[in-house]
């Protein structure tokens, strides 16, 4: 045991009790708190993040982390205390360039933003929203430029703080491909989207009854919920506290049942995750996830891979037709399954398709590019969306509330996510097919026995946390790294056999 680690234990330890109080704030600001707490919130948000800033970024946490750089030092740390520190490494580099006033004041703003933007969609009014994401733009462009190093892209600083070991190079290869393989199918599929029809999801189905559905299923899935709570929001999402303590939300309308039961699969698959690191890691900051991507990868596996396949419903269909018996009397499982896969390009990023999903991304990584290493300037930015919408998908927003207010993130001030979403789902694809060179996995799945999988993931990906990266975890377990050649081969297979191309 090193004496520095001993040292840096405490400010680890109030680092994460004030993360996870910013964690609870930011899950009641969501779920349950009054709409004019908003502003005072933001203050307190604001608060915490300063005391969260001062406590990594101070001379004795630099003193410490220099001292456990040194070769006699990392012999003394144990694996786990390693993978520790070098977090811990990462986050001075993130934060100790950007001024503690500017950290303050942009917590501040990121804490009220959201209900700006959420105001302006629902006004479908883009010019006051407009103001406030041009400062986020601002804010996020300074202090991707304070923690740069020699001819480092800005943008590429951002996406690694999602991605880490990810930049624009690399990510220009994979939307390539997504671009000369996907969008040509896709306008074959076209030809042939009402051979596949979905009648069931016009009807209307009791909210209650889906609870209690989607309750269910999440336990079937391996939700814990002696560990975690379900709750409900504007839009579904995952948060964690720590492994013991797993919040997810969804939501819910009587016009259709699609959209919570696969956001309550994808939202257990996240939470999964947060369930399988392994306790050693708990309150510690690789005790989450390694990565956007990696995270949405389990998502996306549940939700779409297997939770759209016919082996995963085979043995559960019956249940959901109990449940509502009038809605689904003429809809077998067969019928079901090509509904729930039915390709159509659409506005909405969240109600898009399998298929259709990775131009949605496409389109904002591409904007995002010229946001932050074009200038792009903010007005242009609606018309330049909806002429990309245009050309990808063949489908033009006629308001902003469909089109470019249609999501947060951008209110948070988080450039660079959006392409996690779409390695997620090529993450997704690669693991499946290693996963069934080496369990019968379609098996398992008609049995409604889930717990392989379960444990194959926990072993392989989920109890790393950050420990090991994205590209780590796929080099040790399918001996490959990340690669997108697996996902459209999913891709085409899965809608080659749904459309008979």
């Amino acid at each position: 045991m090193s004496r520095y680690y001993e040292r840096l234990k405490p400010y680890m330890e109030k680092a994460m009790a004030l993360q996870t109080a910013l964690t609870l704030f930011q899950w009641d600001n969501e779920t349950a708190a009054p709409k004019e707490a908003g502003e005072y919130t933001s203050q307190v948000i604001g608060t915490l993040s300063d005391e969260y800033y001062k406590t990594y970024i101070n001379d004795e946490v630099k003193y410490l982390l220099d001292k456990l750089a040194g070769k006699k030092e990392q012999e003394a740390l144990s694996e786990q205390e390693k993978a520790i520190v070098k977090e811990i490494q990462r986050m001075d580099q993130q934060l100790r360039p950007v001024p503690a006033e500017e950290y303050k004041a942009f917590s501040t703003l990121t804490a009220k933003s959201s209900s700006i933007w959420a105001k302006a969609k629902a006004d479908n009014d883009y010019k006051k929203f407009a103001p406030v994401l041009e400062e986020m733009i601002e804010y996020q462009k300074r202090f991707a430029r304070y923690r740069k190093h020699g001819r480092q892209k800005l943008y590429d600083i951002l996406l690694n703080d999602f991605e880490p070991g990810f930049n624009m190079e690399q990510l220009d290869i994979f939307f390539g491909k997504i671009k000369t393989e996907l969008v040509p199918f896709i306008q074959e599929v076209e030809k042939k989207m009402d051979k596949v029809e979905k009648s069931y999801e016009y009807d209307r189905y009791p909210i209650e009854k889906q609870k209690e559905f989607c309750n269910w299923i999440s336990s079937y899935l391996g939700f814990n919920f002696n560990r975690g709570i379900l709750s409900e929001s504007a839009h579904p999402f995952t948060t964690n506290l720590h492994n013991h303590d797993v919040r997810y939300t969804n939501h819910y309308t009587e016009e259709g049942i699609e959209d919570s039961i696969f956001s309550a699969i994808h939202e257990t698959g996240h939470a999964l995750y947060e369930f399988g690191v392994k306790d050693e890691y708990t309150l510690t900051p690789v005790g989450t996830g390694t990565s956007m991507g990696m995270h949405e990868s389990q998502s996306r596996f549940f939700e779409n891979v297997i939770g759209k396949s016919e082996e995963f419903w085979t043995p559960i269909y019956s249940r959901l037709v109990d449940l509502f018996p009038e809605q689904l009397k003429n809809t077998s499982v067969k019928d079901f399954i090509k509904g729930v896969n039915k390709s159509k390009p659409s506005l909405i990023r969240t109600q898009s398709d399998e298929l259709t999903y990775p131009l949605h991304i496409l389109v904002r990584y591409e904007i995002e590019k010229e946001i932050i290493e074009h200038g792009a300037n903010v007005k242009s930015l609606p018309k330049m969306w909806n002429q990309k919408y245009k050309e990808y998908l063949g489908v033009e927003p006629e308001t902003d509330t469909e089109g470019i207010l249609q999501d947060v993130h951008w209110s948070t001030g988080d450039f660079g996510y959006f392409p996690s979403y779409a390695l997620g789902s090529a993450v997704a694809a690669q693991i499946y097919y290693y996963m069934k060179s080496v369990m019968p996995l379609e098996e398992y799945l008609k049995e409604g026995n889930l717990l392989p999988i379960r444990e194959f993931l926990k072993e392989k990906v989920h109890q790393y946390g950050k420990s090991k990266t994205t590209n780590e975890i796929l080099k040790e377990m399918t001996g490959e790294e990340f690669t997108a050649d697996y996902y459209i081969k999913y891709l085409k297979e899965k809608y080659q056999k749904i459309y008979n191309l």
